[in-house]
């Protein structure tokens, strides 16, 4: 809001894809930067953190309740909802199935954050999402945080951009307008 107020003369899209789509736009150079999970980028792109976010599962007490099942079987039980397998998301918290041995059985792909966390709200499972999008959720009481045998280890957000893309000078001037809010 800031940089558009500041920079009213310079355009401004704004885009919801995958970490790996926003990449792809940003080699191509169909875009000029990006909110991204932190991966591994081409040599000719960096990326400035943001913040680090934390994934947890997520659900309504009721669910939990008429699910009728112990925390150490809960994730292997449960109607579980994660983002689809090409996001980014998805792939860190598969590594984390793998790393502790949870095996899940029945999962539901959903494509957005937003909806993940409305079917969690509505009772249609456990969520995996991040926290920091569902504090007001949590605090209400309208969602849980599902306890893990192991906290699932944070993860950096941040802009991914070109060091050397047509517009530079205006994406130098918003990492610069950003930078005093980053963590």
């Amino acid at each position: 809001q800031d940089f558009i107020q500041n920079h009213p003369h310079i355009k401004v899209s704004i885009h919801c894809q995958s970490t790996f789509e926003t990449v792809k736009l940003l080699e191509e150079g169909k875009i000029d930067v990006g909110l991204t999970g932190q991966i591994d980028i081409p040599g000719n792109m960096a990326f400035r953190k943001y913040y680090a976010c934390q994934d947890i599962f997520v659900s309504t007490a009721s669910y939990l309740k008429e699910l009728g099942v112990g925390q150490d079987n809960l994730l292997g039980s449960c109607n579980l909802m994660l983002l689809d397998e090409d996001n980014i998301s998805r792939l860190y918290i598969n590594q984390y199935f793998q790393l502790h041995n949870i095996e899940v059985k029945q999962v539901l792909e959903i494509s957005t954050m937003d909806l993940l966390i409305e079917f969690a709200k509505i009772g249609l499972g456990v969520a995996c999402v991040i926290k920091e999008f569902v504090k007001k959720e949590l605090s209400d009481g309208t969602l849980v945080e599902i306890n893990l045998p192991e906290p699932i280890k944070k993860r950096n957000i941040g802009f991914a951009y070109s060091k050397s893309g047509i517009n530079q000078p205006s994406v130098d001037e918003f990492l610069k307008e950003v930078e005093g809010r980053i963590e």
